[in-house]
């Protein structure tokens, strides 16, 4: 049987848990989008260099699991004189890993893009900077919005595993009621309820942005 009443009492210490695992998720979301789209920047100004730079940087953050990459940045960094604490070595992680996927993102939305419209902007006499304010950004990103809130829910469930530099979010609440009251239902239940429910509020927050984005388009002359 479910102890309702010990999950009233949970309810407090992980509704804190949640808002840190927010915290810690959006933390990641920035830095991923900003580091992403700059990759994706640099693959686009056609230099082989900076096509290698970025294939290496998709290809290692892709291939190699979150945990190992949060153990080199927590324990490895110190080594090199560089200490961070447990929000900030999560958070830089979960930035530079996103952003090898929001990069890879990036790229798909914006080779989706027909070429002949920016072969039309062109004749048309458009600057480079105006068809990619005007043609290229609105059209990617539109269209990137499902795939930046797949990537999103994948962000937070990986930010559970920050647990293990002892990051108090929804996970390590979850073990610390475990270890202390020797219950598991009831913990397990609140965490599972819990990244159930920030998921659907992703979801929403995509949606409403994607209807935003739509409603823009078809307002403009």
């Amino acid at each position: 049987m479910i102890d309702t009443t010990l999950l009233g009492q949970l309810l407090p210490a992980f509704g804190a848990a949640a808002l840190r695992t927010v915290l810690l998720t959006l933390t990641g979301l920035a830095g991923g989008l900003v580091v992403g789209f700059a990759f994706h920047a640099l693959r686009e100004t056609g230099w082989r260099a900076a096509r290698w730079l970025y294939t290496a940087y998709t290809a290692v953050w892709r291939g190699v699991p979150f945990l190992i990459h949060l153990f080199i940045v927590y324990f490895g960094l110190p080594s090199a004189g560089l200490s961070l604490d447990p929000f900030a070595a999560a958070g830089l992680t979960l930035a530079v890993y996103g952003g090898a996927y929001f990069a890879e993102i990036f790229r798909a939305c914006w080779q989706s893009i027909p070429r002949g419209q920016i072969e039309a902007a062109r004749c048309m006499g458009l600057s480079s900077r105006q068809i990619f304010a005007t043609i290229e950004c609105p059209q990617a990103l539109r269209a990137s919005l499902p795939l930046i809130a797949s990537q999103t829910i994948l962000l937070m469930k990986e930010s559970a595993l920050a647990s293990v530099i002892t990051y108090p979010e929804l996970t390590m609440t979850a073990g610390k009621v475990v270890s202390e009251q020797f219950v598991y239902v009831e913990p397990y239940l609140l965490l599972a309820l819990s990244y159930w429910g920030l998921s659907l509020l992703v979801n929403r927050a995509a949606g409403t942005l994607r209807a935003w984005a739509a409603l823009r388009e078809t307002s403009r002359p």
